[in-house]
């Protein structure tokens, strides 16, 4: 089981860098691996930080999550102790699996919270025209700047609310696939990422643009949705056939929407599958300012229905209520139900 060893969120947190890695006795060498933008709202400051720390940096640029940025990354940090992501999704990621491969910790430190995988032990990397899960290490230490995340754009804070409700489904399809498959079933990792989704829920109507607090609420929510997963030693606590979903749709779509937020749209589509109660996820996520539908994704109804015909072609070992497929008519027939197509 891979677990953060230390876990700092708070405003101005980012000063605390040096002093969260001397307190893991991480080594003295690190490699800074960000994006253009995020180096000037994040990448910088936390290297002169280190720097007046007494650590000796260096920064590496990441423009994609391929395995061109993974070796890029690679060959700067092959005398460092460890790497620090600073940035978004495809930062860490590519961090995450640079780290993995060397055999050295990494530290997280997300400039918004858009999806789980600031804490999880897998990272999405684009190969042979696809985008794919693979495992990773967790981070040792994740570092979570409230004052940086709450100015990132609301849509990125939105993005992770729906990643995060997205557990309920989730979690649904987990125990489908247990009773139906004897799939392994872990009781305290589905409470706490079902947990984790109810808190983002209950307070939906408090998650504003550039506050902090809601900040604060989102990024601990997802750093728990990361922690189930590792818990379990699986991503089933936090993807299922929403996921499915959300992947078809990317190779589907002529522009994909971000991730969280066709994670979102698919908890409405598969939580009436379960029989659940879809229009509370629905209501919740516009009260958060997420989208709901295909016109608000900005994708075509088209690709809604056949992104939902071909879902359970995703990773097909796992089981899910999506089971063999829907065929187009039953697919189209959810999508209109639930209002995520007119």
């Amino acid at each position: 089981m891979q677990l953060p060893r230390n876990i700092a969120i708070g405003h101005g947190m980012i000063a605390d860098t040096a002093r969260m890695c001397t307190e893991l006795k991480l080594g003295q060498n690190a490699v800074i691996v960000t994006g253009r933008k995020t180096r000037e709202i994040a990448g910088k400051s936390i290297s002169n930080i280190l720097t007046s720390g007494g650590f000796t940096t260096d920064i590496t640029i990441v423009t994609n999550a391929d395995q061109e940025n993974i070796d890029n990354t690679i060959t700067t940090a092959e005398n460092a102790a460890f790497l620090i992501g600073v940035g978004g999704g495809t930062v860490i990621d590519v961090a995450k699996l640079a780290s993995t491969m060397l055999d050295i910790p990494f530290l997280s430190v997300p400039t918004a919270a858009a999806h789980d995988g600031i804490a999880s032990m897998r990272a999405s990397i684009a190969r042979d025209g696809d985008t794919v899960s693979v495992p990773a290490q967790a981070p040792l230490g994740i570092i979570a700047d409230t004052e940086i995340i709450a100015h990132a754009p609301h849509r990125f804070l939105a993005a992770g609310c729906g990643d995060i409700i997205s557990n309920y489904t989730a979690i649904l399809d987990w125990q489908l696939a247990h009773r139906l498959r004897n799939t392994p079933y872990s009781e305290y990792a589905a409470t706490l990422s079902r947990m984790t989704a109810q808190i983002v829920m209950d307070r939906a109507e408090t998650i504003k643009p550039e506050l902090e607090e809601s900040a604060r609420l989102v990024i601990k929510a997802l750093v728990s949705s990361g922690v189930a997963m590792s818990i379990a030693g699986s991503s089933m606590p936090a993807s299922g056939s929403e996921h499915k979903f959300s992947h078809a749709l990317d190779k589907i779509a002529p522009k994909p929407a971000l991730h969280g937020e066709q994670c979102g749209i698919g908890t409405i589509l598969m939580m009436y599958l379960h029989g659940g109660n879809w229009q509370q996820i629905r209501d919740a996520l516009q009260k958060i300012g997420a989208p709901v539908n295909a016109h608000e994704l900005d994708i075509p109804d088209q690709c809604i229905i056949n992104a939902l015909v071909h879902a359970h072609e995703i990773r097909p070992e796992r089981y899910t209520i999506l089971g063999a497929g829907l065929n187009k008519e039953a697919a189209e027939n959810v999508a209109r139900i639930t209002g995520v197509i007119g």
